[in-house]
C-alpha cells in the first residue's frame, strides 16, 4: 500500500513517514500543494490514499485537493491539519476530503483511520465492479445521478461525487423514505472507528443538496428530520 503524505514541517512528515513504514506502508512525500499535484499526476492509479495539510506554501491544501479531486473522485483524502474551525473543516469537506484530523493527534488513531479508508475504497472499487444493490442512473427530481461514474446531471451542468459522497448519496437512495438517524448513518456509512462526527454528516449532506436540489436552500428530496436526521425522497413531497 502507497500513501502520499503532504507537510511542510519536515519534522511531522519524517515522524509519520517513519511510522507508517513500519506499519508496512510505501510512503512518498511532498512539501507545498504544487508538489503534490505534480506528484499525483505522476503517481496516479498507484496510490492508496493522500494525508494532507491545508497550510502550505504556494498552493494551499484546499486548492491542491480540489484539483486533485478534478483528476480523481475515488482516492482516498486524509486532512491532517492545525485549523480547528467548523468553517476550515466544512471547506475541506466541500472541496472533496474524506475525513479531516487536527493536529496535534494520536499517531493509533491516524492509523486506525487510515487503515479504515483505504478498506472501505477497495469494497467500494470491488462493489462498483460487481453487482450491488444500486447502479446505473437514477434520477432524482431533475437530477439524474450515475452511480457507476460517479456523475450528477442536472439543468445542463455536470457535477463529479467524491467516493463519500457517492456512497453517501447511494446509502439514502437504498433507503428511500426511511428515517435514518445521523448515529446509523455514521455506523454504516463511515463505520464506528473512523472518527467522522454527526457535524461531517451534516456537511456532506449540505454538499450533496447544492448538487441535486432544485434551491439547496429548500431541500424537496434529503430533507432533514428534527432532531434525527435525515429522510430521503425521489421525487417532492
Amino acid at each position: 500500500m502507497r500513501i502520499l503524505i503532504v507537510e511542510d514541517e519536515t519534522a511531522i512528515s519524517k515522524v509519520l513517514k517513519f511510522n507508517f513504514e513500519q506499519e508496512g506502508y510505501e510512503v512518498e512525500l511532498a512539501l507545498d500543494g504544487q508538489s503534490a499535484l505534480e506528484h499525483f499526476r505522476r503517481r496516479r492509479g498507484s496510490l492508496d490514499l493522500i494525508i494532507l495539510d491545508l497550510m502550505l506554501p504556494g498552493k494551499s491544501g484546499y486548492e491542491a485537493c480540489r484539483e486533485i479531486r478534478e483528476l480523481d473522485n475515488d482516492i482516498p483524502i486524509l486532512v491532517l491539519s492545525a485549523r480547528t474551525l467548523s468553517e476550515d473543516k466544512a471547506l475541506a469537506f466541500d472541496c472533496g476530503s474524506d475525513q479531516y484530523m487536527t493536529k496535534p493527534f494520536a499517531l493509533p488513531e491516524l492509523l486506525s483511520r487510515v487503515r479504515n479508508l483505504i478498506e472501505r475504497y477497495r469494497r467500494m472499487s470491488a462493489r462498483r465492479a460487481g453487482p450491488g444493490k444500486v447502479s446505473g442512473e437514477h434520477q432524482i427530481g431533475r437530477a439524474s445521478v450515475n452511480f457507476d461514474t460517479f456523475e450528477v446531471r442536472s439543468d445542463g451542468e455536470t457535477w463529479q461525487l467524491t467516493t463519500m459522497e457517492q456512497q453517501l448519496l447511494r446509502y439514502f437512495v437504498e433507503h428511500k423514505g426511511v428515517v435514518l438517524s445521523r448515529s446509523r448513518i455514521l455506523e454504516d456509512v463511515w463505520g464506528e472507528s473512523t472518527g467522522v462526527t454527526t457535524r461531517s454528516i451534516d456537511n456532506f449532506v449540505m454538499r450533496l443538496r447544492k448538487i441535486v436540489e432544485p434551491n439547496p436552500t429548500t431541500p424537496v428530496h434529503l430533507l432533514s428530520v428534527r432532531g434525527t436526521g435525515y429522510r430521503f425522497v425521489a421525487g417532492a413531497e
